[in-house]
């Protein structure tokens, strides 16, 4: 298959690209938009590391064309919006990560779970982010973080 060139939004700014239809969207942001925080895990949408928003959707971009991201705004790590922004000092003051491989798709998920209910419970935390793995068993510093992150923002209100 022969590449076609592609127009992405990726964080708000738009990218002209060559890349084939079929080609995993992961490989697209990291290889060439160069946009590396999206980390390959497992490339079979089971681990969550490569996870993004699309259209505000939380998805794995390991498993998804990017013929299919066509005309969809696309959200990375690289990013910035304000539930984003309380949850990397939430993460920093809680210490979260490890390793540190898992984080920005726990980072996404976390942010996909506040857009999407502003004071979630200790369920809501564990059902958003049960399709995140972290290898270093870091969930009660990630659940304590989005808590604080909820609080933070609540502090600004």
């Amino acid at each position: 298959m022969l590449p076609v060139n592609i127009n992405l939004s990726i964080n708000g700014k738009l990218h002209q690209i060559e890349a084939q239809e079929n080609m995993p969207l992961l490989w697209v942001i990291r290889d060439i938009i160069g946009l590396t925080g999206t980390k390959f895990g497992c490339g079979v949408s089971q681990c969550g590391a490569c996870s993004v928003l699309i259209d505000g959707q939380l998805t794995k971009s390991c498993s998804y064309l990017v013929s299919s991201a066509i005309g969809k705004e696309i959200f990375t790590i690289e990013g910035t919006s304000k539930n984003l922004e309380f949850l990397r000092k939430a993460w920093n003051d809680g210490n979260v990560p490890q390793c540190g491989y898992c984080q920005s798709g726990q980072l996404i998920a976390a942010t996909s779970l506040l857009n999407s209910i502003e004071n979630p419970t200790d369920k809501d935390i564990d059902d958003a982010m049960s399709n995140n793995i972290c290898r270093c068993g870091t969930y009660t510093r990630i659940k304590k973080a989005i808590h604080k992150a909820v609080a933070l923002k609540n502090e600004t209100l």
